[in-house]
This record gives C-alpha cells, sequence and structure tokens, in this order.
C-alpha cells in the first residue's frame, strides 16, 4: 500500500499539531487536505496517542498505525521487551503478526525472521514500518493454517522460497481470543488458531514455541490439555495482570527439565521477580497468625500464580487465614514481590468521620465502598486501612507503606 501521503510533512505537522484536541469534533470537520480524509488523519492521531504511553519507540515521523482494534489487541513495549529476554538464534516465525510488537522485540536477535498476518492492511502498515525503523523480516500475508499447511508441499515459486525452510528456532503466535460477537474465549479450543490441533504440526517446525494467551485462563488447565509446557510467565504491568506466556520445548528438553517453571513478574514496579516449580506449591505448607508487626500482600502474578504456601515458605512468613492470602511477620523481610505495609490493630470506635484512607477489603464480609458508607470515610490520603480476617477473626488494620 502507498502511505506516502500520510507520512508527507505537511500532514504529519498537521497530526503533530492536533495532538491534543477533541477528536470526536475534529472528525465533523471536513480535512484540509483533499486527498486524505478526516477519519484517517484522525486515526492516525490516536495511534500516535496511544504509542506515546504504550509503545514509545513509535513515536518517530513516519511510523502509521492502524485502526483501533488493533492498537488494543498489541502487546505493550515493555511487555515485549521482557518477553525478549535471552532469546536469540538463526530463525524467528511469527504466525500471528497483528501490529509487530511483539515481533518487533522478539526478533531483535534473530538473522532470519518471517512474519504472517492475514489482514493485508495490517502487514502492509506493519513492512511500512519496520523499513522506517531499519529492520528486515519476510512479510506474508496469508492465513497461518494456510501458511502451516504449505510447508508440507514443495515450493518452487520465488515468493514462497521461505516456506523450503520448513525449521526455525523459535515460533511465537497470540491467538485471537474473541469470536465474531466479540465474546472473549479462553478454551484452547476456542481459540484461533485451535493450539490443540496444530500443536504437533508446530513442534514438527520448531524446537520451542512461544505462546501469548489471555490471564484469564487457568493454569492448571493448560498444563493437563498442552504437551511438554516448560515455563509458563505470568506478566502483570503495574500490578494488572496482562497476559500469560507459554514456552513449550520439543521433548528432549522437556526429559531434561520435568518440571514446569512458573515465572512472576509486575514490570514497571520495583518489585522482584519470582519464580517456582509448579509441583512445588503440593508439598509446601503455612504457618498462621493473627497480624504482626508487618503485612505482605503479593502482587497480582503472584495470586494469578496461586502459590500461597511456597510464599510462606520461601520468606518465612505466617499466614492470616486460609483463606487470606496475605502474610504477616514481626521483622521486616526484604525482596518481597509485592506491597509491605507497617500496621497496628484499631478498633471501629477509633475512626472518625471524614477520615482519608485507601481502603483494602480482603475476606472480610464488606467491600471498600461498603466500608466506607459504613464509617463514613474518605479515599485517599497517606494512609491504608486494611479490613480482613486472620485465624483470630475479624481484624482492622491501619498501616502504612515502608520504605525499601
Amino acid at each position: 500500500m502507498d502511505f506516502s501521503k500520510l507520512i508527507s510533512s505537511d500532514i504529519q505537522n498537521y497530526i503533530n499539531q492536533n495532538l491534543n484536541c477533541d477528536l470526536t469534533k475534529m472528525l465533523l470537520r471536513k480535512s484540509p487536505f483533499f486527498d486524505v480524509s478526516i477519519q484517517e488523519i484522525v486515526q492516525q492521531i490516536k495511534g500516535k496517542k496511544t504509542a506515546e504511553k504504550k509503545f514509545p519507540f513509535l513515536t518517530k515521523e513516519g511510523i502509521i498505525f492502524p485502526p483501533n482494534l488493533n492498537l488494543e489487541q498489541a502487546s505493550s513495549q515493555s511487555t515485549a521487551k521482557y518477553k525478549a529476554q535471552n532469546l536469540k538464534g538463526k530463525s524467528f516465525l511469527d504466525l500471528t503478526c497483528g501490529f509487530g510488537i511483539d515481533a518487533y522485540f522478539l526478533s531483535k536477535n534473530f538473522d532470519d525472521v518471517t512474519l504472517i498476518e492475514q489482514n493485508p492492511e495490517l502487514i502492509s502498515i506493519v513492512e511500512h514500518n519496520w523499513k522506517t525503523l531499519g529492520r528486515k523480516a519476510n512479510f506474508i500475508n496469508e492465513n497461518l493454517e494456510e501458511f502451516l499447511n504449505g510447508l508440507r508441499e514443495p515450493q518452487t515459486d520465488k515468493q514462497n522460497q521461505i516456506k523450503n525452510k520448513n525449521k526455525f528456532d523459535i515460533v511465537y503466535l497470540d491467538p485471537a481470543r474473541r469470536d465474531q460477537q466479540n465474546k472473549k474465549k479462553f478454551l484452547l479450543e476456542d481459540l484461533s488458531p485451535n493450539l490443540l490441533e496444530i500443536e504437533e504440526k508446530l513442534h514438527s517446525i520448531a524446537d520451542k514455541i512461544i505462546v501469548k494467551l489471555s490471564p484469564l485462563i487457568d493454569i492448571s488447565y493448560l498444563i493437563s490439555e498442552l504437551k511438554n509446557i516448560s515455563e509458563i510467565q505470568i506478566i502483570a504491568v503495574r500490578n494488572e495482570v496482562k497476559e500469560l506466556l507459554l514456552i513449550i520445548e520439543n521433548k528432549e528438553q522437556r526429559t531434561k527439565n520435568k518440571d514446569i517453571q512458573i515465572r512472576c513478574v509486575n514490570l514497571e514496579s520495583d518489585e522482584p521477580e519470582f519464580s517456582f516449580n509448579f509441583n512445588d506449591e503440593k508439598t509446601a505448607r503455612s504457618e498462621f497468625s493473627e497480624s504482626l508487626k508487618f503485612l505482605y500482600i503479593p502482587n497480582n502474578s503472584i495470586l494469578k500464580a496461586g502459590v500461597f504456601n511456597i510464599i510462606s515458605e520461601k520468606f518465612g512468613l505466617k499466614k492470616l487465614h486460609p483463606n487470606t492470602h496475605f502474610y504477616t511477620s514481626e521483622n521486616k523481610i526484604g525482596n518481597f514481590p509485592g506491597r509491605v505495609l507497617e500496621i497496628e490493630k484499631i478498633d471501629a470506635k477509633d475512626l472518625k468521620k471524614g477520615e482519608k484512607y485507601n481502603l483494602i477489603s480482603k475476606n472480610y464480609p464488606l467491600k471498600p465502598e461498603e466500608i466506607k458508607k459504613k464509617y463514613k470515610l474518605n479515599d485517599g490520603g497517606d494512609h491504608y486501612l486494611v479490613f480482613t480476617q486472620s485465624i483470630n477473626g475479624k481484624e482492622i488494620l491501619k498501616a502504612s507503606r515502608t520504605s525499601a
């Protein structure tokens, strides 16, 4: 596709001058350019504004942005860079390129890169952007099933010579997680492509398969359904779990490393990564206690992993209650993957109308909004108010965040 009009200096200047305009009102105006519509201009403004926060490496001049849905579905720069750590080799294949954010970072240390995308406009945008950024790849506009089927057939024409290679160091894919009615899907057989149907084919063309999945999918279910998972990464950004990443290796590699490693990370925070073997949680045990001087709240990547006993054993912490995933200690421990609060127990009668707190409710009958209404409290301030339950019953804790 020809993007020369959109990247012309006049239009790029106009886009930059209107980054903070009301885009709803702008859509009602007539385009100041006879050969580029106002809709196209607004889309580029939206894309650039999204890029400033989500993938700032694309804020340079000459970049083209796709429709909103493609921007929303694309990984952020921080998650893509994290996933790319320690990846290198000769050949990289992305079967679901999309806007190409993951591919850009994951493929940086590979000699030969192939990107598959069934949307012709989207793959053209990616090809244009990569050339603008000085990166090379084989850009193929094709459905991934057709591409995989084609790997079985002898290819003679020059355009399909890439298929003759038939082997890649790493294959990456991000299956579509919504149906035609835009309903989210979480079972493997409901994804597009169905991983259960193509898993054997993927193993035949790559030593390592990397799959991005919804953060809502169940980890135990994945392990029971997919063969040869060696690692699962639970990736959160500022305590919001964004995705699960599966690392699937060939049978020889899995034989060497029989247990599955789970890695929990909370990006854009100062919290350390936490890793463990999946089966270790089955044998780990927690001790329980009422709240002591310090309270530990695991980040959401840890909670997603369900490692409630390993956390207790690993850090020497007491758990408040079997159903309260908070931990406590008399002396502060460091390097904890979550928030650490210094606490004191208080009575409800000590609460004063209008006081400001950051409210937390865990394993407690009332939700934060209900607590705020009942005790006439306001949001904000420098202190936390934690409503929870320990082995001794309900507790109200006044807390402040500790320094590192």
